[in-house]
């Protein structure tokens, strides 16, 4: 989907204008972070955070570099926060898949029928902002940016109208997924369980014939090529964000480390106004190419019922029932 030249041109030419331009005095060595990604290259992501790089090497006079990793290059979310972890990454771009193996209880903002519009993700996680980064913290990590890939739906080819319809297919459950590992298994359904790069190949060999996704994704992905259906409902937001070493973002000199986060809070708040536009666009190209939008709409009490069940099976177990209070009062101020 070619959407997306003007609004890189446009983000380039703001982050350009940002104040605070670092002093070219100093004759260090320049720094060089290096992030990785599972967005392909050439993606909406990609997009801005390559216009993002090109201002803060600009803006730094060469002094600080960001080097990403797209498309999964270096491998699966768990295979990131393992590099981060010894040292062979500096961050990632993830989705709250990875943020759990950093931090378990951030699972409860995708949790079905719960943060399910962009209005109470948003809500929760500027009132819950400090509370959620000292846990990233108090593991040895920060969390730079928040970001979002678009509204969570079923890809299937089969329609889906109720929860129980799945039983009978092979759903992917992506291997560290907490969410829908427990919720195939609230409906019974048995799984599938692959990594993020073998999505597609399953889809091809009929291995898989339902995923999770948003429109987006299934685009950028191309998975939308092998199914007929998708879930006309949303039953979350695609939550995640940029996590890096706490260490190596502490480590920078005071300059480049101002720079560096002063950037990314201007990032943060473009890539997310791009991603939500964009993920309405593909929703409706993917409408185009004759994908079926299934109404779920009369079986939405057993929808909600699942939903319930995965929330009551997670307190106490993943998070706490004190975390879950917190996150639905800052939802539905």
């Amino acid at each position: 989907m070619n959407l997306h030249f003007p609004i890189v041109l446009l983000l380039a030419a703001t982050l350009v204008g940002l104040p605070g331009t670092v002093p070219s005095t100093q004759a260090e060595e320049a720094v060089t972070l290096r992030i990785a990604s599972l967005a392909p290259a050439g993606s909406s992501w990609m997009k801005v955070l390559n216009a993002w790089k090109a201002t803060l090497e600009k803006e730094t006079e060469g002094r600080l570099k960001l080097r990403f990793y797209p498309g999964g290059s270096q491998g699966d979310e768990r295979d990131f926060v393992r590099k981060m972890r010894v040292g062979q990454l500096d961050g990632g771009v993830v989705t709250m898949t990875g943020m759990s193996m950093l931090v378990r209880p951030m699972v409860i903002l995708v949790l079905p029928d719960f943060l399910d519009t962009y209005e109470k993700l948003d809500r929760v996680r500027l009132k819950m902002a400090a509370q959620f980064e000292k846990l990233f913290e108090d593991e040895g990590f920060m969390m730079v940016a928040w970001g979002d890939a678009g509204k969570t739906r079923l890809f299937s080819q089969k329609k889906i109208e109720r929860p129980s319809d799945i039983k009978s297919m092979r759903p992917w459950m992506w291997k560290d997924d907490l969410i829908f590992i427990e919720f195939y298994d609230v409906i019974g359904a048995n799984g599938v369980r692959l990594g993020v790069p073998e999505v597609y190949p399953g889809l091809q060999t009929k291995m898989i014939d339902v995923v999770t996704s948003s429109a987006l994704t299934a685009v950028a992905l191309q998975w939308y090529t092998r199914v007929q259906y998708m879930t006309g409902h949303n039953t979350a937001i695609i939550a995640g964000g940029m996590v890096m070493r706490k260490e190596k973002v502490d480590g920078l000199p005071p300059d480049l480390k101002e720079a560096f986060l002063r950037t990314s809070k201007r990032v943060e708040t473009l890539l997310n106004r791009t991603i939500r536009r964009d993920d309405q666009k593909a929703y409706d190209v993917v409408l185009k190419k004759g994908i079926v939008a299934t109404d779920t709409s009369k079986y939405k009490a057993e929808w909600a019922a699942a939903a319930k069940q995965v929330r009551d099976r997670m307190t106490g177990r993943v998070f706490s029932k004190s975390l879950l209070d917190a996150v639905e009062a800052a939802a539905e101020e």
